[in-house]
């Protein structure tokens, strides 16, 4: 079983999105960080806003009502099948999508007032190069924000997961734990610093929320939306099994009266052109 870096990371070739499974399992998460992130961006009415890595566009959505009919958000991402997802569910005349590599932005110097990625950094096979063009699409004064997962032990909802199917695939372990690559401040703040923005800062965010039961946390899991959720489902049925058990012990602390109550740590980082 092999993943790779590309448009079929979270998707697998030919398949839609299930945008109801892809919003349990990561946008009841990143969605509680969206107003933060906007926020360092400075994102305000009449801006024009790239949003690299939109995804099924959560981060977009409330950009889109914030920059108004004078403003423009652009969302942009290397899965054609994560664009579908977002357009569907936009149906905003504010929003653009477009398919495009965060390492090769099809978009000219200086076009945007504010560039945001939100949980996407992380799976760039090289973020240096990815914030190097989200500088360049800035204009003077612009911000650019990415906000990635800290440590697995900060976000069990999913490093549990990656612990549990790491150890059926070994070799993909470092894949399976991307999710995490940028979960380090210092090394995110000098990767900002050498594509050359100025103010930077580096944020530690955590939120909290209540999932109702274990079934309703597995369920989106199972339709294999999502690189963890991809190689569970690769894996033969026993190994399967075992890995459902390991992560339902490991997550019973978190559990009360049948809920799972769990937090969430994100790092938000941004730097000004």
């Amino acid at each position: 079983m092999s993943i790779s870096f590309g448009p079929d990371l979270h998707v697998a070739t030919g398949h839609a999105v299930d945008i109801s499974s892809y919003d349990q399992y990561v946008g009841r998460w990143s969605r509680l960080f969206v107003p933060a992130v906007l926020a360092a961006a400075e994102v305000a009415p009449g801006c024009r806003v790239l949003d690299v890595s939109t995804g099924t566009g959560e981060a977009a959505l409330i950009a889109a009502r914030i920059v108004g009919a004078s403003g423009l958000v652009i969302g942009a991402d290397i899965s054609p099948a994560m664009l579908k997802g977002a357009r569907d569910r936009l149906n905003e005349p504010l929003f653009l999508a477009v398919a495009a590599d965060g390492h090769a932005l099809p978009f000219g110097d200086g076009s945007f007032d504010a560039v945001i990625c939100q949980l996407g950094l992380q799976f760039f096979a090289d973020p240096a190069l990815g914030l190097s063009e989200f500088r360049r699409v800035l204009r003077p004064g612009g911000c650019a924000v990415a906000s990635v997962i800290s440590t697995a032990d900060r976000a069990p909802m999913w490093g549990i997961l990656a612990d549990a199917l790491s150890r059926f695939l070994a070799e993909q372990r470092d894949i399976l734990h991307l999710s995490f690559a940028l979960a380090d401040a210092k090394r995110l703040e000098c990767l900002l610093v050498d594509a050359g923005f100025r103010d930077i800062r580096i944020d530690r965010e955590k939120r909290e929320d209540t999932v109702e039961s274990f079934d309703d946390y597995w369920a989106p899991i199972e339709t294999g939306i999502g690189s963890l959720p991809q190689a569970y489902l690769a894996l033969p049925e026993a190994n399967r099994r075992s890995v459902r058990d390991e992560v339902r012990a490991r997550l019973s602390p978190f559990e009360s009266n049948g809920r799972l109550f769990m937090s969430v740590e994100m790092l938000i980082g941004r730097g000004r052109v």
